[in-house]
């Protein structure tokens, strides 16, 4: 569909990635190799607001750093995303994630929250305007269930779409699968859900792309580079594509191209901090 435009509000995560690259991942008690450290841009929230921005959505950040993450802020800002939202808690450090990637592409990755702990539901009060002013308002659960319900009942009140991929995975509570649409998650998280809980859910097929209610999209050839990230792509793509106006088709389809151009780089933004 080309680039679309649309406005989307993403309250969520920044991360600090630390990743290496190893051979295979380790068993319990084993340990393994590392190849090199790479210091990297991630954390749901930034990932999924950066591919709304390269969709072509005017995309605003709500979080929450360190003063550590002021480098991280600057260049999200570079590449089109608003991070007037983006505010440094004092004496906190930034969340951070530690990531091993083997051979074929696949990630292990431990998240440590820091300052995104620090957007609590009084905070989200804060970013009210921005969220009354969305398309969408996307959000995941990396940052804390209060903060996420408040935001979602502001959105809806607002008249707001709601989008939410529940990761690090968790069953939502009802009062927040009831107002989202869609609610984006992997085969394993969709096969946990309770039936009925979620009306509207598009699910991720990693390699075979994805599929929303009876649509169905196949992922184009690439070669993975790294998988990191290519969830997150997939969803701020979709939500840029929604605010748009665009169909479950077509933004479907501009999702999983999305998706899968991820994979192609390593780390979740395709650059280095």
């Amino acid at each position: 569909m080309g680039r679309v435009t649309g406005t989307v509000c993403v309250g969520g995560a920044r991360n600090i990635d630390l990743v290496t690259t190893v051979g295979r991942h380790p068993g319990p008690g084993e340990t393994v190799r590392g190849n090199g450290l790479r210091r990297l841009p991630g954390g749901k929230g930034a990932n999924q607001a950066l591919a709304a921005a390269r969709a072509g959505a005017t995309t605003m950040l709500c979080g929450r750093i360190g003063a550590d993450g002021t480098a991280y802020r600057d260049g999200l800002a570079e590449r089109g995303v608003d991070c007037a939202g983006v505010l440094t808690v004092p004496d906190t450090a930034s969340g951070h994630a530690l990531i091993a990637v083997d051979e074929r592409g696949e990630n292990t990755i431990i998240v440590i929250p820091g300052a995104n702990a620090a957007l609590t539901a009084a905070e989200v009060d804060r970013h009210a305007a921005a969220i009354a002013g969305a398309d969408v308002v996307l959000l995941q659960l990396e940052i804390p269930l209060p903060s996420v319900l408040l935001a979602a009942e502001l959105a809806r009140a607002a008249g707001a779409r709601v989008m939410l991929n529940p990761s690090p995975w968790t069953v939502p509570p009802a009062e927040l699968l009831a107002v989202v649409d869609p609610l984006v998650v992997n085969e394993h998280e969709a096969s946990e859900l309770p039936p009925g809980a979620a009306g509207s859910v598009c699910v991720t097929l990693g390699a075979a792309g994805a599929r929303w209610g009876e649509l169905a999209v196949p992922a184009p050839d690439g070669d993975v580079v790294d998988t990191t990230g290519a969830g997150d792509s997939f969803t701020g793509a979709l939500a840029a594509a929604l605010a748009a106006g665009a169909d479950r088709a077509t933004a479907l389809r501009v999702a999983v191209a999305a998706g899968t151009e991820a994979c192609g780089w390593l780390g979740a933004q395709g650059w280095e901090l």
